[in-house]
């Protein structure tokens, strides 16, 4: 029964890692789609990709953490 609790633990962990990595990728392809329609714009563009990203980085380490956390309780 441990064994299973281990092996959900770490399907968690990477369903966060996995929709952190999908996040990250399409707010990344939406920034460079917005800086080429306005080139003009780049650097607050890129000011709001770098903040968004991190913030969704943040919420996927809180998810591996909490379900590491799970199993070693």
């Amino acid at each position: 029964m441990e064994l299973l609790y281990v092996g959900l633990a770490a399907l968690g962990a990477g369903l966060a890692v996995f929709g952190a990595a999908f996040g990250v990728g399409k707010i990344g392809a939406a920034a460079m789609e917005a800086i080429a329609r306005q080139p003009e714009a780049a650097n607050k563009i890129q000011t709001a990709m770098i903040i968004a990203a991190a913030l969704v980085e943040g919420v996927a380490l809180f998810g591996v953490v909490a379900a590491l956390l799970g199993v070693l309780k």
